[in-house]
């Protein structure tokens, strides 16, 4: 992995070409570019309760650096807007944009919309207990309810990887009766509804900003579809790079990233590289 904070302002070489293109076309107009985020395993350490994870403590300082010298930034998130804004203090980053649920809800300027949640979502909920009980979820298996979204999270559990795999085709089958979309993840399995996923939200505000480069840092497989949407963006001739927060947990995402960072200490040391970078480009202090 890399390591920019070696030095907090030396600015890490992606591996790909495109990557490096893609790293040039943002610091070249930072003003037209969008870097987008996970929050989850990205800004904020992964933790055994969802509820108690809060950005790495430099994050929310990086990204108020970064505010008035890019085009958009953004969080782009599982969890509900307003909660990913209330664990986060991100209402301090003036100008973030964050998109929840996948995309499905936005908070902007203190202003949440939101659609409501389809009638799966209650028919899943009704029968979530049972299914886990049917399938012997282990001791430690709990359910998040995010409103929109049921999450079944298997950390806390003797063996998590085991649970998961046992909780996998039952919880299938519930997400295909309700008309719900199965989500796995970092110990946890999501029923969500269809149709939204990262990648297509991070496409809607490219093209809603006009923004003619983009970042995307993510550390799950919900933020595959965002890794795709980045090259599909370079297909199309928007430079792009996707950046990996790495760890032991979700190897497969590397694979598909530009540039993998350790953890949430690397994504903040990257975004403080840039605004550094970018300021400098433009003849500012």
């Amino acid at each position: 992995m890399a390591h920019p904070a070696e030095g907090r302002d030396r600015l890490p070489s992606p591996r790909s070409e495109p990557g490096r293109e893609g790293l040039a076309a943002l610091l070249r107009s930072p003003g037209r570019a969008l870097i987008g985020l996970d929050y989850d395993g990205t800004l904020s350490p992964i933790v055994s309760d969802p509820m108690a994870a809060r950005p790495h403590p430099r994050a929310v300082a990086a990204l108020r650096r970064l505010a008035p010298l890019t085009g958009t930034l953004a969080v782009i998130t599982g969890r509900p807007a307003g909660e990913a804004v209330a664990l986060g203090g991100l209402d301090q980053v003036p100008g973030l944009i964050v998109l929840g649920q996948y995309g499905r809800q936005r908070w902007e300027a203190g202003t949440l919309t939101a659609p409501p949640a389809p009638p799966g979502v209650d028919a899943a909920r009704r029968e979530l207990p049972a299914v886990l009980a049917a399938a012997g979820a282990p001791d430690g298996t709990w359910t998040e309810d995010k409103g929109d979204a049921l999450a079944v999270h298997t950390r806390r559990t003797a063996q998590p990887e085991g649970a998961l795999d046992q909780l996998r085709a039952p919880l299938a089958g519930l997400a295909a009766r309700a008309g719900l979309e199965l989500q796995p993840g970092r110990m946890v399995i999501e029923l969500r509804p269809p149709g939204a996923d990262k990648g297509v939200a991070l496409r809607q505000l490219r093209a809603e900003r006009g923004s003619l480069a983009v970042m995307y840092c993510g550390d799950d497989l919900g933020d595959k579809p965002a890794f795709e949407a980045v090259a599909e963006l370079r297909a199309d001739g928007i430079p792009g790079l996707a950046v990996c927060s790495g760890s032991a947990e979700v190897t497969g995402l590397a694979g598909l990233a530009d540039l993998v960072l350790d953890g949430p200490a690397g994504i903040v040391s990257l975004l403080e590289a840039l605004a550094t970078a970018m300021n400098v480009a433009h003849g500012s202090p």
